[in-house]
């Protein structure tokens, strides 16, 4: 209807325009008169076409300015040759045609033939254009180059990208063109070329929002941070790209706690926030996995008319974010008020659920979804892949993993594979998860390998261990992880002569081992930090002594180190003081000390936890009558009267 309304519109002006023109006029008009009669004319021309949606409705008013002896003017022809591109005429058939027949091309209308190729993706056409353009003596516009540059860089052709950069330096006069210097920054940071850049950035007589947040966001996207918050800084006047732009790279760099500074500033200065912002800070306040932020997140989005209750993606996020915050039943809270659901909504969920160890509740929300026209996808299979693993459920894995292509049409994925074997790997059938890692019918991705080598290290099978690990160090060459697990599954095994072979590798190749961290929020939302063997913490002599009258108590109700959790060749002494100083220990203990008596004690960690750290959470929360809730880089483990919700199978 609208389309058609449009037509009907198109007509009607045109039809008015004749009339215009075909009444009665004197047989002498002056001039300056008659100059302005053409000028109205090529402006209500233009006006037309720009309202034109369909190529018939261009073409009608081509006659029209073909009738009115205007098929020679070059501005009016450029709008017609725009509006042909925005409609996806080829540019090799009509918008050529219409172009031959002019005798004189201005330069903005040879930028519209090279402009409309470059956007067809018709790269050489484009800039034999400009080619013939120089030959006839015409001298290229600022736009010219701004066409030219967002080809090069949509292409990827850095080679042809420079020669345009020499070419506005031979001919001169566009340095200090806003345009073209933004066009040429798009270019380098398309190709990965942030030095030049920078370069260019920086030979700018005048800049604008977009030269500052496009070199932003490139430093973001490679991790540099450091120079992205540096061009914040200086950058005059601060809109909410450019504030999105630092919260979210923050954010996609791993760094959550600067993001959440960064969107408190930002809230600081009244700026507002639209669905991007959000999404930046709701992963970073998902990595971080605060509740107290996760709360003021919401609240923002809820006053900002960004709450889950009208908006799919936002309400979709909040549930992974709070999932990650250790907080289930607040995240179905978000999912229940969500007025609308989509396939993100349901996945989101079922990962949350699988996270934390709630297998039947994924499982009751995915039968919940097929009820519904909602069909999951390939991330709703990964959530409830996971969900079975994490809680053991073999068969019902191996069904679901059987239905996935026949019955809902998503074929397999080495993500899908990678479940399926963490699944085969973590129930203890290691020969049947490698037998299908060997059957897969796509090459098997570092996910994959990286369950069947995980599943060695509970099991303590060195031999398949070898295997899987030799892909890895292939595959991920650079990949620290892979050679100190390879490693410890060799101590627990008691070779030691592997051990020191591997050690010696990782010597070699310069690696350094990512530190375990542990982090716990506090009352009013400070997140304190603590790594193992720390001793920086303001109350560490506190800590210390905390823990050492926690594991006292542990010891008289039954409680041995497993000394297993330290792999290395070391005294029984030694090991026992490594295993003491552990991040989640300290952060067990900080808890206990600055938390009321039944307070749940939440702490986030960003490796594994080990055996000795999870019997030592399962016995406290027994003896201090807490529940503990650990989120390590694999799953949640709820701690509950001497219990884990993993059942001790993680």
């Amino acid at each position: 209807m609208i389309g058609f309304s449009r037509n009907l519109s198109t007509v009607s002006k045109l039809s008015h325009l004749q009339n215009l023109q075909t009444r009665g006029s004197p047989n002498f008009i002056p001039f300056p008169q008659l100059q302005h009669q053409r000028k109205l004319l090529e402006w209500r021309l233009m006006s037309i076409l720009h309202d034109c949606t369909l190529f018939s409705q261009i073409k009608q008013v081509h006659a029209h300015i073909i009738r009115n002896g205007l098929s020679q003017c070059s501005y009016v022809l450029t709008k017609l040759i725009r509006m042909l591109t925005k409609v996806d005429v080829p540019m090799g058939s009509y918008p050529l045609l219409v172009f031959g027949q002019v005798n004189y091309p201005n330069p903005f209308l040879w930028t519209a033939m090279i402009r409309g190729y470059a956007l067809q993706g018709l790269l050489s056409e484009s800039t034999n254009f400009y080619t013939r353009m120089r030959r006839d003596g015409v001298g290229p516009v600022s736009f010219t180059f701004s066409a030219l540059f967002k080809a090069c860089g949509a292409a990827l052709n850095m080679d042809l990208g420079k020669q345009v950069h020499a070419q506005t330096i031979l001919i001169g006069g566009f340095a200090s063109d806003l345009y073209v210097g933004n066009s040429m920054i798009d270019l380098y940071v398309k190709c990965g070329f942030l030095g030049c850049a920078r370069k260019v950035f920086d030979e700018m007589s005048e800049r604008d929002v977009v030269s500052w947040t496009e070199l932003i966001v490139a430093y973001a996207k490679y991790g540099d941070m450091e120079s992205a918050s540096g061009l914040f800084d200086d950058l005059p006047l601060k809109d909410m790209v450019a504030w999105t732009a630092m919260v979210t790279g923050y954010a996609q760099n791993g760094r959550p706690k600067e993001a959440l500074e960064y969107f408190q500033k930002m809230q600081d200065v009244g700026m507002e926030t639209d669905e991007v912002t959000l999404a930046g800070v709701i992963s970073a306040c998902a990595q971080l996995g605060a509740v107290k932020h996760a709360n003021w997140i919401r609240d923002i989005a809820e006053r900002s008319g960004f709450g889950p209750s009208g908006n799919v993606v936002v309400g979709s996020a909040l549930i992974d974010m709070y999932s990650k915050c250790g907080s289930p039943d607040e995240a179905y809270k978000v999912f229940e008020v969500m007025k609308e659901r989509n396939v993100f909504s349901y996945s989101s969920m079922i990962l949350g659920y699988a996270m934390h160890g709630r297998a039947h509740s994924a499982l009751q929300l995915f039968h919940d979804m097929l009820k519904t026209e909602i069909r999951p996808n390939k991330v709703t299979f990964i959530g409830i892949l996971s969900a079975c693993s994490h809680a053991g459920l073999v068969e019902q894995g191996r069904q679901l993993f059987a239905k996935m292509e026949k019955f809902f049409g998503v074929a397999p994925s080495p993500d899908h594979y990678a479940c399926m074997v963490d699944l085969l790997g973590r129930a203890g059938c290691l020969e049947e998860a490698l037998d299908l890692v060997k059957t897969m019918p796509m090459e098997p991705n570092g996910g994959v390998w990286g369950a069947l080598l995980g599943a060695c290290r509970i099991h303590g099978n060195p031999d398949i261990a070898q295997i899987a690990a030799n892909e890895l160090f292939k595959l991920e060459p650079n990949g620290i992880g892979n050679y100190i697990l390879l490693s410890n599954i060799y101590a627990s095994a008691g070779r030691w002569e592997e051990v020191s072979k591997l050690r010696k590798v990782i010597r070699e190749k310069g690696f350094k081992k990512n530190p375990g961290c542990s982090w716990f929020e506090g009352k009013n939302g400070e997140i304190h930090d603590f790594f193992a063997g720390d001793t920086t913490h303001p109350r560490s002599s506190e800590i210390r002594q905390a823990l050492k009258q926690l594991i006292e108590r542990l010891r008289s109700h039954g409680y041995k180190p497993n000394l297993g959790s330290a792999p290395y060749d070391l005294t029984d002494d030694e090991k026992e003081r490594i295993l003491m100083s552990h991040s989640e220990k300290l952060a067990l203990a900080y808890g206990l000390l600055c938390t009321e008596a039944g307070d749940t004690i939440k702490i986030m960690k960003n490796i594994r936890i080990c055996e000795d750290c999870h019997n030592v959470m399962c016995a406290a929360s027994e003896i201090t009558g807490r529940e503990i809730i650990v989120r390590d880089n694999m799953r949640f483990h709820h701690f509950h009267n001497g219990t884990c919700s993993c059942g001790n199978f993680w």
